[in-house]
C-alpha cells in the first residue's frame, strides 16, 4: 500500500491563475470566451462573455463563429468544465 505522507498547498494555482486574463473555457456542451473575474467552490464568472459555437483554425487570430451573450457577467458551473486556459484569441 502506498501512503501519501505530506500535502502541500501551493497558492495561486489552477482557474485562481487566470483571474484577470481572457479565457476559453471548454465546458461539456458549449465553448465561452471572457474575462475570468471570479472563481468560488461551485462556479466561475467571465465578463463581456462570448458563447463560442466554432474556433476556426487554432492558429488563427480570431474565433470563427463566437456570439456575445446579452449580459455584462456570466456564470460556469464548475462541474461542466472539462478544461480551461488563457486565450490568446479575439472575436
Amino acid at each position: 500500500m502506498k501512503k501519501l505522507k505530506e500535502v502541500i498547498e501551493v497558492e495561486n494555482q489552477g482557474l485562481v491563475s487566470l483571474l484577470g486574463k481572457m479565457v476559453l473555457v471548454i465546458c461539456n456542451n458549449y465553448f465561452y470566451f471572457g474575462k475570468l473575474s471570479g472563481v468560488n467552490d461551485d462556479c466561475i464568472e467571465i465578463e463581456d462573455p462570448y458563447k463560442v459555437f466554432e474556433t476556426g483554425e487554432y492558429s488563427s487570430p480570431k474565433f470563427k463563429d463566437a456570439q456575445k451573450l446579452p449580459v455584462r457577467t456570466w456564470l460556469i458551473m464548475k462541474a461542466h468544465i472539462e478544461s480551461c486556459g488563457e486565450s490568446f484569441k479575439s472575436v
